[in-house]
């Protein structure tokens, strides 16, 4: 790939490119676009409904592409690969909000420099691949995010966001800014972006956070419509209204033609991967200002959600789903991780999202695209949980799995028991794990095509591992996840193939070969054909098909240069009861490991072998007999080619030697049949809590007993006005909720013979106040109690009789914030111990209304079920 200097392109190489490049991105329409009177955006050549879902991507700009200059990565062809996946997932949209602090200066004259000329390059590899896109030109953003801003040239380093918004000079240089962007030419294209088939709309900027006036609301905002306008852009120009939405009517006066919304449903920012069940916090995306939309014909599109901190596949569906019930018609994802980067996460470590690094996200993302443009605006199928199969499309959160099993289309993110709908008119497979048409031994990502009747293209992306935390302090330096090349078996049970097919490797490089037996063989990542006995298969494997080459693969290199070990001892076990399963996941240079238990206090002749069941999953269980009062502590010992490494120290060697220094076990707490079984302690879990808003009185502090720590929390009042939706529902609530999953799922089994809650707290402010405490379970049912808290510590008993069913509070809570408070779903079938998930600590419900307003406080120590 021959690089373009973005500052000596003659004119004659800018009309060339126009012909050099695939030309079928310009050919479908003429990219015209409408909104018509009930605030649907059409094609103008066939008035068809535009749909699109895609992801957010900024190997532009920012830390981004920083990041490929210190990695010595070439940021074109970062972006040729990572395109080439976004067509592979299966989408049609692109956003993103440019950082204008980059290519502007104060004035708003638009600077061409290594940042713009490597997006119009991007530009022009989405429109190769049919790849539509929405643009967002402000963003008023520094560029250093999560490292220090550098020093820009931008209107935007200058004024900042609040002074944008009201700033005569800085609102004269957007003017400038937004009609030169638009005129700018694309030299890779020759066309002008107002002119872009590609082009559906604009959003003026990213999340402004209007505090004026609203008639100076709107005379800011018609300027920027004005100055757009002005270049002769005739498509639709979509503005923030999930920011303010108290001025919903102004932003519509100002003659825009839709709204942009964003979803965070639960929250940003945990640092650590959410467990639990979160299909209750996405069953509905609930716009209450909808009917101001509705009269003003205005259109809707999501440019940013995530599901941030949730590491399993099952979720997105449902997110889509709602957007359409909510008359979305196009979405991106925030954010697509460049495949150089996700290694590491180091973006945006909320979230994370790569074909090759996250496999399962990004095939649930492929999944999404399909809800776009299958499920009606405004459809609705009720319910969590009776709405989790709509339309042949399935979500599972308790086996992880997402699916689309319609006629020609099989998409799952997991391993699936479930057979196509229609074998015969399958056109396209896609998945990880295996189906009753696949077995697959790795974990990465593969895609089975018919290119016609005998003959299928299959992908195989490499393995991958999280090996580390991507959501918390990341660097460059840290890994989270490795990539592992292997060889694996796989088995394609198609009929339109038989059972003893022909496998011919076609991406370059690649000279695997594999007899087909029954068909199953061996498959190393790349692409193939595969085609039936006796068929003159005609496909030599470089021609162009729908939007990519066959011949194309792009996949990071393989990374694991040492064993690794993901696991964490069980928090506690029961003793005589049940036998313990242990579970880890391994990964090393050697494809076949062993790997061992050895329980600590007498080495020798106590091991138990751990049995692989998974690409990387390892189990054994500890016997019974085997778990006595007290500690179990043992050490996990990986044995290969090159010998013996135990863990947790990681160190090479055997613990038993003399010279095993880090003799530090894993370590399990075995009580009683009787003792009670912690669900909360302030001092182990007060930083694992979510809160509805960081507030700055909450504080852990120790207590006079040296065992003991007391979580403050203290809300001087229950109702805050939100600034963002100052005619939300008033609510006296303050709510905290505590994951249980980690702490409990070893001794589930257990839980049912529990009767009483003991909780131990005070209430703060020399005064008693009410707490409701409630168990959540995996369904999102909330049973609870209310209790009268007095100011001295104490330790309430609470039958789990005498819990009833209330209402759950949607926790991490989402953002915007006019998404509903509590959940509207649910069932209404008794509690049963053993389900559930949460804590739910909730100051306000019961509390007198004339003692509303006063400042309460909680301190908790903690909760056990006895």
């Amino acid at each position: 790939m021959q690089t373009v200097n973005y500052r000596r392109m003659p004119l004659l190489l800018c009309l060339l490119t126009i012909f050099t490049f695939f030309q079928a991105g310009y050919s479908q329409n003429s990219g015209g676009v409408y909104v018509d009177d009930q605030g649907v955006m059409r094609w103008t050549d066939s008035d068809a409904e535009i749909q699109g879902f895609g992801v957010n991507y900024t190997l532009p700009f920012a830390h981004a592409y920083r990041s490929a200059k210190k990695l010595g990565i070439d940021p074109l062809r970062a972006i040729d690969e990572d395109v080439y996946h976004f067509a592979r997932l299966g989408f049609d949209l692109y956003r993103v909000h440019v950082w204008d602090t980059e290519i502007s200066d104060t004035l708003g004259n638009l600077l061409y420099n290594e940042h713009l000329h490597a997006f119009d390059y991007l530009l022009k590899k989405l429109s190769e691949r049919n790849i539509n896109y929405v643009l967002t030109p402000i963003a008023y953003w520094g560029n250093g995010w999560p490292e220090p801003d550098e020093k820009t040239p931008g209107f935007s380093a200058k004024y900042g966001k609040g002074d944008c918004l009201t700033n005569p000079a800085a609102i004269k240089a957007q003017e400038n800014y937004l009609a030169q962007f638009l005129d700018h030419v694309n030299p890779y294209t020759g066309i002008a972006y107002k002119d872009d088939p590609r082009l559906i709309a604009v959003e003026v900027s990213n999340e402004p956070h209007h505090r004026e006036a609203p008639e100076q609301v709107t005379a800011f905002l018609q300027r920027m419509v004005e100055a757009m306008r002005k270049t002769g852009y005739a498509k639709p120009i979509f503005y923030n209204i999930s920011h303010s939405v108290h001025l919903a009517e102004n932003y519509f006066a100002a003659d825009i033609q839709g709204g942009t919304f964003q979803w965070y449903p639960t929250g940003l920012g945990y640092q650590q991967e959410l467990p639990g069940n979160y299909l209750p916090n996405v069953d509905d995306y609930n716009i209450p200002f909808d009917p101001v939309i509705r009269e003003n014909q205005g259109a809707k599109l999501v440019y940013e959600f995530d599901a941030a901190d949730v590491g399993g596949s099952y979720i997105y569906p449902a997110m889509a789903r709602s957007f359409r019930k909510a008359g979305i018609q196009i979405a991106t994802h925030f954010a697509y991780d460049p495949t150089y980067l996700a290694y590491a996460n180091t973006e945006y470590n909320t979230h994370y999202m790569n074909l090759a690094y996250t496999p399962r996200k990004a095939l649930s993302l492929k999944i999404c695209s399909e809800v776009f443009h299958r499920i009606p605006l405004y459809k609705d199928f009720g319910n969590y949980p009776e709405n989790t199969n709509f339309a042949g499309f399935k979500v599972d959160y308790e086996r992880d799995l997402a699916q689309l099993n319609i006629d020609d289309r099989f998409f799952y993110t997991n391993t699936t028991e479930d057979s196509p709908v229609n074998e015969n008119a399958l056109q396209h497979i896609a998945g990880t794990g295996s189906s009753p048409l696949v077995s697959y031994g790795g974990n990465g990502a593969y895609f089975l095509d018919k290119l016609e009747d005998g003959v299928w293209r299959l992908e195989v992306m490499p393995d991958a591992l999280i090996i580390g935390n991507p959501y918390g302090r990341n660097s460059l330096d840290k890994t989270n996840t490795v990539i592992q090349w292997n060889d694996r078996k796989m088995q394609v049970k198609l009929r339109d193939l038989g059972g003893d097919f022909q496998l011919r490797p076609i991406n370059s490089g690649n000279r695997s070969r594999s007899e087909v037996n029954d068909g199953t063989f061996t498959i190393r990542p790349g692409v193939y054909l595969l085609s039936r006995p006796g068929l003159d298969n005609k496909w030599k494997g470089d021609e162009a098909w729908q939007n990519i080459r066959l011949n194309e693969f792009h996949a990071p290199a393989a990374t694991v240069d040492k064993t690794y070990i993901v696991h964490e001892a069980p928090e506690v076990a029961v003793a005589g009861e049940d036998p313990l399963r242990i579970s880890a996941q391994v990964i090393s240079p050697d494809p076949n490991p062993s790997v061992s238990l050895l329980v600590a206090g007498g080495f020798r002749g106590r091991n138990i072998d751990l049995e692989r069941t998974g690409p990387f999953t390892y189990e054994a269980t500890i016997p019974a007999d085997r778990l006595q009062p007290g500690f179990l502590t043992y050490y996990l010992t990986v044995r290969g080619e090159d010998g013996s490494t135990t863990f947790p120290s990681g160190k090479s060697g055997l613990p038993y030697r003399w010279d095993f220094y880090d003799r530090t076990p894993y370590r399990v707490r075995v009580i009683g049949p009787e003792q009670p079984i912690s669900l909360f302690d302030a001092e182990e879990d007060a930083d694992a809590l979510s809160v509805k808003n960081w507030i700055n009185t909450l504080r852990l502090l120790p207590l006079d007993d040296p065992k003991l720590s007391e979580y403050q929390v203290n809300v001087q009042r229950l109702f805050q006005e939100d600034p963002e939706n100052l005619q939300g529902e008033v609510l006296h609530d303050y709510t905290l909720r505590h994951y249980l999953n980690p702490k409990i799922d070893p001794v589930r089994e257990q839980l049912a013979g529990k009767k009483t809650l003991l909780l131990t707290a005070r209430a703060m402010n020399e005064r008693p106040t009410r707490l409701q405490l409630a168990l959540i379970d995996k369904k999102g049912n909330a049973y609870g109690v209310v209790l009268d808290v007095a100011p001295e510590l104490g330790t309430y008993e609470i039958p789990v009789s005498a819990l009833r069913k209330t209402r759950t509070v949607t926790m991490p809570r989402p953002y915007p914030t006019f998404l509903p408070y509590f959940f509207a779903g649910g069932t209404e079938e008794p509690l049963d111990l053993r389900d559930i998930e949460a804590v739910q600590f909730s100051i306000g419900p019961g509390i007198p209304v004339k003692e509303l307003e006063y400042q309460h406080g909680i301190g908790l120590v903690s909760l056990t079920l006895e």
